[in-house]
C-alpha cells in the first residue's frame, strides 16, 4: 500500500500564522501540540503566484519548492521551528527527506534516505525532523512518526481532506 506525503510541521499556532499568509492552505492538527499543512498543488500554486521569486541562500533540496518558499520558511521560523517533509513509500520501500527551519536558518537536515536504505540508529529523517519539534516516542509506538499519528492517512490528498 503506497504512502506519500509533502507537508509542512510545526506548532498549531505557528501553522495557523502560515496558513494566514496561504489562504488555501489548510492546517490539521496532531498529536503532542503539533500540526501539518498538506502541500498540495493548491497550495504550492498559492506560493508560486504570490510574486516572491527571490532564490534562496540555500535551498533545502526539495524539488517541490517554489522560488523563494524557503525564505518563507526562515521568514516563519522566527516565531518558531517549522519543518517540510516528504515521503514516498511503495511496498515497504520509499525514501523521507525532511529539514527543519528555526530562528531564520535550517538548523536540521535536509536529512534523506533513499529507497532500500535502512534507518540509521538516530531515526528516520521524518522522525529527527519531529523529534527537532518537540515530538516524543511514545509508550507502545514505533517512533516518533507514529506518535504524532502521520500514519492517519495515507497521502497528502488524505490529510488534505481529513476531518
Amino acid at each position: 500500500m503506497p504512502y506519500e506525503l509533502q507537508a509542512l510541521i510545526g506548532t498549531c499556532e505557528l501553522l495557523a500564522v502560515a496558513a494566514a499568509e496561504v489562504p488555501v492552505a489548510r492546517v490539521v492538527p496532531l498529536a503532542q501540540g503539533l500540526a501539518l499543512i498538506p502541500v498540495t498543488p493548491a497550495v504550492l500554486s498559492a506560493l508560486q503566484s504570490d510574486g516572491d521569486t527571490r532564490k534562496a541562500a540555500d535551498g533545502a533540496g526539495f524539488g517541490w519548492h517554489p522560488e523563494g518558499f524557503e525564505l518563507r520558511l526562515a521568514a516563519w521560523s522566527k516565531a518558531g521551528p517549522i519543518a517540510c517533509v516528504e515521503a514516498d513509500y511503495f511496498g515497504g520501500s520509499g525514501t523521507q527527506r525532511a529539514a527543519v527551519w528555526d530562528d531564520g536558518r535550517i538548523t536540521l537536515g535536509p536529512l534523506t534516505s533513499g529507497e532500500f536504505e535502512p534507518s540509521p540508529p538516530e531515526g528516520s529523517p521524518i522522525s529527527r525532523a519531529l523529534r527537532r519539534l518537540g515530538a516524543r516516542t511514545e509508550q507502545g509506538r514505533v517512533d516518533e512518526f507514529d506518535s504524532v499519528g502521520l500514519s492517519a492517512h495515507r497521502s497528502t490528498d488524505g490529510w488534505a481532506a481529513a476531518d
